[in-house]
């Protein structure tokens, strides 16, 4: 037989040890440590950490929303089904409308994305809770869109999406502008459901595998 780390928990301990000691993490703040960890983790790349944005209370705001009932509203079913429902709280439900019918027709009649209409169906549900995206830009464009425009606030904004077209833009106004939500994010074409889902896990619950 080949010889190779076959216990899941000592693959996730080993990972999460040789990533403490990479040099990119030395300046990372504590309270985001895990989260970092967790992204790097998911993509392999330290070198991401140079590129990576967040406000300085995102670690604790996240949680507080959380603790305090917060669901958690995501673009794409896959970062729905990749986030450990076991470290969320009692209570904390995972939303995606993306595949819904009435996304889809309003999608067509208002001629956009379903990634950006559900955010429009979502509406004051999003009021002082968690949006995770890891694939659609347009979620995010439409997402400060509806905010700039007077619409509630969610609690958080964990913004991953990926891509050659409006990816980079997006996260840039993000990070420029977060109309006063804390948020992290990654500059840049880089991204993906399984960053996104590693940030949602390690604000959620750290390490904890």
């Amino acid at each position: 037989m080949m010889d190779y780390v076959r216990e899941p928990d000592a693959i996730y301990r080993q990972s999460f040890e040789m990533i403490g000691q990479v040099a990119e993490l030395a300046d990372v703040p504590e309270a985001i440590r895990p989260v970092v960890t967790r992204i790097v983790h998911a993509c392999g790349m330290p070198e991401i950490v140079a590129s990576l944005r967040f406000s300085d209370g995102i670690a604790e705001a996240v949680r507080s929303a959380l603790a305090g009932g917060a669901d958690i509203y995501c673009d794409v079913e896959t970062l729905r089904h990749g986030v450990m429902q076991r470290l969320l709280p009692d209570g904390c439900a995972l939303h995606c409308a993306i595949t819904a019918p009435e996304t889809a027709r309003y999608a067509k009649r208002e001629k956009m994305t379903r990634a950006a209409a559900q955010v429009d169906l979502w509406g004051d549900n999003l009021a002082g809770q968690i949006v995770a995206i890891g694939n659609a830009p347009t979620t995010l464009f439409r997402l400060l869109e509806r905010i700039d425009a007077g619409a509630a606030k969610p609690a958080a904004i964990i913004a991953f999406p990926v891509g050659f077209v409006g990816a980079a833009e997006s996260k840039d106004e993000l990070a420029a502008d977060p109309r006063g939500i804390p948020f992290i994010t990654l500059t840049g074409r880089w991204g993906g459901t399984a960053m996104a889902q590693a940030a949602v896990n390690g604000l959620a619950g750290g390490l904890s595998t």
